[in-house]
């Protein structure tokens, strides 16, 4: 279906998500296949992903995605901000178009998406490229995207993190509250604008016939352009996952360089915190992720030296819908 993704960043899914997703995933068809009746499409399906959404591929090139039912807002912003995009002229994801969504089933938001074509993930110049398509683009005043939120599940994924200590999880909480209030006074930079949310480096891709496309747009909002920036320069700078020249690639492609902005500092260390829990989370299903959550939170205390940090290991993309796209529907 494509290139093995990897997740940098956070996901917007909490291990609650999770859980109830892989607890309830017979549930999940059943959901599905009335969901699919309603929207007058072929039931047949095989799963692809459960996580905080179950993803499910069905006939005719397209993919059903079951939302949890207090996540129905946001599925309906999801599909309202592809369509917009889409009109906007930017690449990206694209919902079915002649059915009305999201569609609810059994009390849970179901929506329907074209299946990916074959795909790589996009280059350093390529991401920042289409992100700087996308923040050129004026605010929509018709649209309730909402503004962006930096903190996401930080703070459940903290609770929940049994395989820190109690002390570790005291820490960690006390890193959200002292980033929350240096949000309060973010410095000046970029307008803000509509930005997506999650622009980790598997955010963007390109098909086999060149078209470059947005994806994972659960986290489309209005904010702060820099936003989207930092984690590209968190490869280079905190984690030596991405190279000078690549990194010099980007700033190109997008015509700005975030580190050289005054708020970096601050983004950045919300972005590591976002890191750390996110591995914890990882460690509940899989504890042989332990000991990368463990380094992770050593780093971010101060006791492994200066960034960039060695030993920190791409965890594999859990909560990505793996299989979206752009072609009409065959129903």
């Amino acid at each position: 279906m494509g290139a093995k993704q990897f997740e940098l960043g956070h996901d917007g899914a909490t291990v609650g998500d999770r859980m109830t997703a892989n607890s309830c995933s017979p549930d999940m068809r059943t959901v599905v296949r009335a969901a699919c009746l309603r929207a007058g499409i072929r039931a047949d399906r095989e799963p692809l992903r459960l996580s905080v959404s179950a993803v499910y591929r069905l006939p005719g090139g397209l993919v059903a995605r079951v939302h949890r039912p207090d996540r129905a807002a946001a599925a309906r912003r999801v599909i309202v901000g592809a369509r917009w995009l889409r009109a906007s002229g930017v690449g990206a994801v694209q919902p079915v178009s002649d059915i009305d969504q999201p569609v609810r089933s059994h009390g849970h938001a179901v929506t329907f998406w074209h299946e990916l074509p074959p795909y790589r993930p996009g280059t350093p110049a390529e991401v920042a490229a289409a992100l700087a398509h996308l923040h050129a683009l004026p605010q929509p005043t018709d649209l309730e995207l909402g503004l962006v939120e930096p903190f996401g599940p930080l703070e459940q994924r903290i609770r929940c993190a049994s395989a820190l200590g109690d002390a570790d999880r005291r820490w960690l909480g006390d890193q959200v509250a002292w980033l929350r209030d240096r949000w309060r006074a973010l410095p000046g930079g970029r307008p803000w604008t509509v930005i997506h949310g999650n622009a980790t480096p598997n955010a963007v891709i390109v098909t086999r016939d060149g078209r470059v496309l947005l994806r994972n747009l659960d986290q489309l909002a209005i904010g702060p352009p820099e936003w989207d920036l930092v984690p590209t320069a968190l490869e280079l700078v905190s984690l030596g996952w991405t190279t000078t020249q690549q990194y010099a690639e980007f700033t190109r492609a997008y015509g700005h360089d975030v580190l050289r902005w005054a708020g970096y500092f601050l983004l950045r260390d919300i972005r590591e915190l976002h890191l750390v829990t996110r591995a914890a989370q990882a460690a509940l299903t899989h504890p042989g992720y332990r000991g990368q959550a463990l380094h992770r939170l050593s780093c971010l205390r101060g006791d492994e030296g200066p960034r960039p940090w060695p030993g920190w290991r791409r965890l594999p993309a859990r909560s990505v819908v793996a299989a979206m796209v752009i072609r009409d529907a065959k129903r």
